[in-house]
């Protein structure tokens, strides 16, 4: 499969996601927490470049391979937090919109609230709707894996 768009976004386009990344940062919330997140998204929407890139600044950020490996599979394992857990759920029940499910039920809510500050839910809510994002613009112009931005 062929890339169909090749050279670089526009200037005001990359301002605006630069932005959005350093709004996430702000909440506070750690950066590998928001790596499992976004794995797990690209995952669900079946992004390989996302999927590659994360796992590659996850490692660079001292995630293990065990962990990495074990995201798809998060609450068969016991190799993830409450905290993750909750955000990981959040993640799930957030991306998986178009599968007729209930989508981020108030349970799924307040198990995530339970665990981090209204900033950081802010953050985490962000991340997810970034990766669903990437997810779908890399789907589009059918980006490939094999690069880290």
């Amino acid at each position: 499969m062929e890339p169909r768009l090749k050279g670089a976004m526009s200037p005001d386009l990359m301002t605006a996601i630069q932005h959005l990344h350093k709004a996430i940062a702000a909440g506070g919330v750690d950066r590998r927490l928001l790596s499992l997140v976004h794995l797990r998204a690209s995952q669900i929407n079946g992004c390989a470049p996302c999927v590659f890139a994360t796992v590659s600044g996850a490692k660079k950020a001292g995630e293990t391979d065990e962990r990495l490996h074990h995201v798809v599979a998060w609450r068969e394992t016991p190799f993830f937090t409450e905290e993750e857990r909750a955000a990981l759920a959040l993640t799930e029940a957030a991306t998986r919109i178009q599968d007729g499910g209930p989508g981020v039920t108030d349970e799924v809510w307040d198990a995530a609230a339970d665990h981090f500050t209204g900033e950081q839910l802010g953050a985490i809510t962000l991340e997810i709707a970034m990766t669903n994002f990437f997810n779908r613009i890399n789907h589009t112009i059918r980006e490939q894996a094999g690069k880290t931005w």
